[in-house]
C-alpha cells in the first residue's frame, strides 16, 4: 500500500492493497480542496474526467454515502457509456469513494465492475492522490487494465491538476 511519509518524484504505481487493484498515485501541484471540488462539481468534472476525443455527456450528483454517482461518457463516435452507481464513502476534501455495484436506493447492480478509492493526501501546498480501481476479479482488472487505466487515468490526472490550479 502507498505510504504518504516516503519521498519520490512525485509519479508512481503505488502497490495495490488488493490483488484486482489498479492504482494511480500522483503529487499533484494543487490543494486538496480544489481537487476535491473538481471531482465533486459536476460543472468541474465535465473538464477533465475522460482523455481527448472523449467527452461527457451528462454528470449527476448526490454527495453523500448511498447518494447516486453517474458520469455519461461519450464516445469520439457519439455513443453514451453510463457509468452509473453510489456513493460509499465522502469526506470532504480527502476521500471519495463510490461504486457501480449498486444504483440509487440500494438496487443491486446486474454486473458491478469496480469500485473508485480516491484520495486526496495534503503535501504542503500539493496533494498525493491515489486513485484506486478495485475490480471483483482478475478478469475484470485485466480488462481494464488492457483498456488503458494506466495512460487513461493519468492524462485525466494531468487534466485534473491543470483544471484545480485555475481555481
Amino acid at each position: 500500500m502507498f505510504d504518504p511519509t516516503s519521498k519520490d518524484d512525485g509519479e508512481s504505481s503505488a502497490q495495490p492493497s488488493h490483488i484486482n487493484d489498479l492504482v494511480l498515485t500522483r503529487l499533484l501541484a494543487a490543494p486538496a480542496d480544489k481537487l476535491f471540488r473538481c471531482w465533486t462539481d459536476p460543472a468541474l468534472l465535465v473538464q477533465w474526467f475522460v482523455p481527448a476525443p472523449w467527452s461527457v455527456a451528462r454528470v449527476e450528483s448526490d454527495l453523500r454515502p448511498g447518494g447516486r454517482c453517474l458520469v455519461v461518457m461519450r464516445s469520439p463516435e457519439g455513443q453514451e457509456v453510463p457509468n452509473d452507481g453510489v456513493y460509499l464513502e465522502v469526506v470532504p476534501n480527502r476521500r471519495l469513494v463510490f461504486t457501480d455495484a449498486y444504483r440509487a436506493g440500494w438496487v443491486p447492480a446486474d454486473k458491478p465492475f469496480m469500485t473508485a478509492i480516491v484520495n486526496f493526501e495534503p503535501v504542503g501546498d500539493q496533494t498525493r492522490y491515489t486513485a484506486i480501481a478495485r475490480h471483483w476479479n482478475e478478469q475484470d482488472r485485466k480488462t481494464h487494465e488492457d483498456m488503458g487505466f494506466h495512460t487513461g487515468w493519468g492524462i485525466c490526472a494531468d487534466q485534473l491538476e491543470a483544471l484545480a490550479r485555475t481555481l
